[in-house]
C-alpha cells in the first residue's frame, strides 16, 4: 500500500493531483483548512475509484496544529509522497502592501512547508524512501507584479527544494517543486485572457490535469534521477 499525503488537496490542483494519484494506485490522506465540505467531497470521489482517503483538517501556518495532526501519524505510518500545495495570494502593490498581506502569504505558502516536511522527514529518513514536491509558481521564477509577497514565498520554496535535496539525497528521498504558469481553476477566473495570452506561446491557459500529470510521474516508479529540480509547466509563459 502506497501513500501520498497531499497538503491542500480540496480543490483546483490539490484535487486533480490527488485523484490522479489514487487512479495510480496510492492511498490519499489530504488535508484542508477550511474547506471541509469540498475535502469531504474529494474524499468521497477518490473512494469511488477504490483507494482509501482521510482527511484531516488544520491550518498549515500553524505549527503547533500541523504536529498534533501529523507527528505520531507519520512515525507510525511513514507516507510514501508528500505534495506541499498549500498556498493563497493576498495580491498587491508593494507600496500599498499590509503587514498582515505579506504574513499570511508567507506564513502559509513557505512557513507552511517548513511545518508539514519537519514531520514527514525523519520518518522518511529512517525507511531511506520518500518522495517531497512542492507546488511553486511561475511567479517564484520570474516575479510578477503585485505579487511580491506571493513571489517571494514561492522562490523560497523552490530554495529551500534545492538546499533539502543536498541534504536527504544520499537517504533516497527525492525532493523537487513543480512551477505551474496560468492555470484554470478559482484563483486565476479574474485574469483577463485577451491580454495574457499573447505572453504564452501555446496560447492558452493550462489544465489542473497537466499540472497533476507532471506530479504523477515525480511519485511513479518510473522516475528515478530528477532530483533537486524545478519542473515547470507553464506552456511556455517563462522560458
Amino acid at each position: 500500500m502506497k501513500i501520498a499525503l497531499i497538503i491542500g488537496g480540496s480543490r483546483g490542483i490539490g484535487r486533480a493531483i490527488a485523484l490522479r494519484l489514487a487512479k495510480s494506485g496510492f492511498d490519499i490522506w489530504l488535508t484542508c483548512n477550511r474547506n471541509l465540505e469540498a475535502a469531504q467531497t474529494v474524499q468521497s470521489e477518490i473512494k469511488a475509484l477504490g483507494r482509501a482517503c482521510e482527511v484531516l483538517s488544520f491550518d498549515v501556518a500553524d505549527y503547533e496544529a500541523v504536529r498534533a495532526a501529523l507527528e505520531t501519524r507519520c512515525d507510525k505510518q511513514v507516507p510514501d509522497v508528500l505534495i506541499y500545495n498549500a498556498g493563497i495570494a493576498r495580491d498587491n502593490l508593494m507600496v500599498w502592501m499590509t503587514k498582515p498581506e505579506w504574513d499570511a502569504v508567507l506564513r502559509t505558502n513557505l512557513d507552511g512547508f517548513y511545518n508539514v516536511t519537519k514531520m514527514v522527514l525523519f520518518p522518511m529518513m529512517r525507511e531511506k524512501r520518500g518522495k517531497i514536491i512542492a507546488i511553486s509558481s511561475t511567479s517564484g521564477e520570474i516575479g510578477q507584479a503585485g505579487q511580491v509577497n506571493y513571489s517571494a514565498s514561492k522562490a523560497g520554496l523552490i530554495g529551500a527544494v534545492k538546499a533539502l535535496a543536498r541534504e536527504v539525497g544520499r537517504k533516497n528521498i527525492f525532493v523537487n517543486a513543480v512551477s505551474p504558469g496560468i492555470i484554470e481553476t478559482g484563483m486565476t477566473t479574474e485574469i483577463p485572457k485577451d491580454k495574457v495570452l499573447p505572453l504564452i506561446p501555446l496560447n492558452r491557459f493550462g489544465s489542473v490535469d497537466d499540472v497533476a500529470a507532471t506530479v504523477n510521474f515525480l511519485c511513479s516508479d518510473e522516475q528515478s534521477y530528477i532530483h533537486g529540480q524545478v519542473i515547470s509547466v507553464n506552456g511556455g509563459l517563462a522560458i
